[in-house]
């Protein structure tokens, strides 16, 4: 048993029959006396690409031929979207949509994955290397030994002089994201700005303030100290079920709040924007567009659940914690003859994620 000097730790050695037995200490360093030697690498074994050049020719080909196979795949996602539409809403021509699409899509991927997986294994420089890193910047013989590197590298892979599958490979890596543009865009209306539509609600002068989801107006008095309320615009059940409802719905749904008057921070400009402490702002996170349905009655905090983004209601619903760029908009309201709650007009500003603000 042996005993470390600093720490007073017991350093113990065991043999196989699991004794221990005294050891004269080296200091801290532990040195293993079976420790094994580097083999080193082993030898290299060339490919037949290596030997063959009707075999490298033949590789290339296969290489350039998956390359042009990924941009033909791109561009046949990109064909299925418009040659198979499925704005008609029956079943078998979403099957028929989803599925050319996709096929092109995984076309256009699988190729050029297996184009590049190829090229490294039978075309590329195959001899094994090490490379040793340093935890600091090197000197400058280091420095530009590594340009050296890149441009060996170059040489290697045959990147500048295989023209060929260099341009094919570029070509399909510029054609794979298409499909996802065109799809994205096809998200909004083809004949309508979507900024323009994100602008606009159906809330207008007038409108009355009604529950979440049955449509009922709500009175002024009923809303209670601490109450929150899911709105929605009056007549937006009118609409039924279809696109329609659930696109105006998700751009025009509300939460209605009442705080002490006292409790409201506002502007001077927004003072009639309020009914004796009744607010109401959108429901849609400036962050992401996630729904903005957790409040809390006793800090007068909104919350986002999705990724935590904190709103203070007392001051316009201003961002106090998370990711969100900006304030939940506020919809002015007030009370009609009959003390139903109306809105004073639409939002003044986009709703929803902060980037449809920028036009």
């Amino acid at each position: 048993m042996a005993q470390d000097d600093n720490g007073g730790k017991d350093i113990t050695a065991a043999d196989s029959s699991g004794l221990a037995h005294a050891e004269e200490s080296a200091g801290l360093a532990v040195i293993a006396r079976d420790a094994l030697t580097d083999p080193g690498l082993p030898p290299h074994h060339e490919r037949v690409t290596d030997i063959d050049p009707k075999a490298e020719k033949r590789a290339e080909r296969t290489v350039y031929t998956l390359f042009y196979l990924s941009i033909v795949g791109s561009i046949w996602a990109v064909a299925a979207y418009m040659l198979f539409p499925m704005e008609s809403h029956n079943v078998g021509d979403v099957r028929l949509n989803n599925m050319f699409i996709g096929l092109g899509i995984t076309l256009g991927l699988l190729a050029l994955g297996i184009g590049a997986v190829h090229w490294g294994k039978a075309l590329m420089y195959a001899h094994e290397g090490i490379d040793v890193r340093h935890p600091t910047r090197g000197t400058e013989e280091t420095r530009a030994r590594a340009v050296e590197i890149f441009q060996e590298a170059n040489e290697e892979s045959g990147f500048g002089r295989r023209t060929l599958i260099r341009n094919t490979l570029i070509g399909a890596l510029v054609a794979f994201p298409l499909p996802a543009v065109v799809l994205f865009r096809g998200l909004a209306p083809q004949d309508q700005n979507p900024v323009e539509l994100l602008s606009h609600t159906m809330w207008a002068k007038g409108t009355r303030l009604a529950l979440d989801p049955s449509g009922a107006p709500i009175k002024a008095s009923d809303v209670t100290l601490g109450s929150a309320f899911h709105v929605i615009p009056e007549g937006l059940t009118d609409l039924g079920h279809g696109d329609g409802y659930l696109e105006e719905k998700a751009k025009a749904v509300v939460l209605l709040m009442r705080l002490k008057p006292e409790d409201l921070h506002e502007l001077p400009e927004r003072k009639d924007w309020s009914y004796d402490g009744i607010v109401a702002y959108s429901k849609i996170c400036t962050h992401v567009g996630c729904p903005v349905a957790l409040y809390e009655q006793q800090t007068h905090h909104l919350l986002c659940p999705c990724h935590q983004s904190q709103f203070d209601v007392a001051n316009h619903c201003e961002v106090i914690f998370g990711p969100a760029a900006r304030a939940l908009p506020q919809l002015p309201i007030a009370v009609d003859d009959e003390g139903y709650l109306i809105a004073q007009s639409d939002f003044t500003e986009p709703v929803g994620p902060s980037f449809w603000e920028r036009h």
